[in-house]
């Protein structure tokens, strides 16, 4: 059977795989898409293959800090798997590219079908929480650069490419701090050769040394991961 793509659909076994595919739409979603709205209830369940999504949490009723990102390896909808219908965070399309859809009708019917869904969702939202509580703890005790590396590394994952197009603003905005900060920052990784910044696209030069200049809440995200879903 055709790879999906995504880590979880893939991580199913073949029979559950393919009922669950007949049941998706493979779409292209463009950058800055918003794909659901905190507060609100979701139309579609989404599981990335090339594009990447920021889950933004809401300070007064306006998107304000990032608290998470998904790529090919996640989905954007497990929350419906508690039964609960509306979003708990702003899905915004941070890397453009390739998703499957699935209706949320849909996917709750294939949570009643699939016994195999149902346990992959479960693991799933255990490392949703375990990195949201890694977030908290980088949010409140590291430094921008190395929130910045981190974040760096995490899109670079989801990407899947070694450049990917980012602004300063936009990064001072998900990462919730002042854009003079994320400019110091950037600078000074790309002194030390670990990026190049030029005209909106910032390049990866030197995956080892970025991971060097991380914090460590990127590899307690990465560990939590294939712990529970090798």
């Amino acid at each position: 059977m055709k790879s999906s793509g995504n880590r979880l659909i893939q991580s199913l076994p073949r029979k559950d795989r393919a009922q669950f595919m007949a049941g998706c739409q493979s779409i292209d979603v463009q950058l800055s898409e918003v794909l659901c709205e905190s507060g609100q209830a979701m139309r579609h369940v989404y599981f990335p293959v090339d594009c990447f999504i920021s889950l933004i949490a809401s300070n007064e009723g306006r998107p304000s800090l990032e608290v998470g990102m998904i790529g090919s390896e996640g989905m954007l909808g497990e929350h419906l798997l508690l039964g609960e219908s509306l979003a708990p965070f702003h899905g915004l399309v941070q890397g453009p590219g390739a998703t499957w859809q699935m209706k949320t009708s849909m996917f709750r019917q294939q949570l009643h079908d699939s016994t195999a869904l149902v346990r992959i969702v479960q693991r799933y939202l255990h490392v949703r929480m375990t990195q949201l509580g890694n977030q908290a703890v980088c949010v409140h005790f590291h430094q921008v650069s190395p929130r910045l590396a981190r974040w760096l590394l995490m899109s670079q994952d989801r990407s899947h490419a070694d450049s990917f197009h980012m602004t300063h603003e936009f990064m001072a905005y998900l990462l919730g701090v002042r854009r003079v900060g994320i400019t110091k920052a950037a600078s000074s990784l790309q002194r030390d050769g670990l990026i190049k910044y030029h005209h909106g696209f910032l390049s990866v030069l030197d995956r080892p040394g970025l991971e060097a200049a991380a914090c460590s809440c990127y590899a307690k995200d990465a560990a939590a991961y294939d712990r529970l879903l090798p």
